[in-house]
């Protein structure tokens, strides 16, 4: 729930930042934000897959390409949300993905202190 609102949010702040991304309403923003997880857990990795060599060799940018795409799809396919070309998609992607990155650093948990553990008198440790 808390990723679908995160991509909610991404999205609608893609639409006032970016130009050339439009949303008509809250409701297509909702649908958009759905449609946008369903390819993000669907088509993405198998579009990694094939594209590894691609974003390994370009350090990193071929995940903004694939981002781009998937925004794009995104924009085909909900009505009422359009984006106007891949340089358009590429800004999308790229507000969506600081904001997931921004949200996701808020709601890490951090993990408890380990305790030190002391060796133990019968071991076979040699100190020297």
């Amino acid at each position: 729930m808390f990723r679908w609102l995160g991509l909610t949010l991404g999205v609608a702040l893609a639409t006032r930042l970016i130009p050339g991304i439009h949303c008509d309403d809250a409701f297509t923003l909702f649908c958009v934000a759905a449609v946008l997880g369903i390819l993000n857990s669907l088509l993405k990795p198998i579009m990694v897959l094939f594209a590894l060599p691609f974003i390994v060799l370009s350090l990193g940018l071929g995940m903004v390409v694939i981002n781009a795409l998937l925004f794009m799809l995104a924009g085909r396919l909900v009505e009422g949300f359009h984006v106007n070309g891949f340089l358009s998609a590429v800004g999308g992607a790229v507000v969506l993905s600081v904001t997931n990155l921004i949200l996701s650093r808020f709601n890490a948990k951090t993990p408890p202190p380990s305790k030190p553990t002391k060796p133990k008198p019968d071991s076979d440790v040699i100190d020297i």
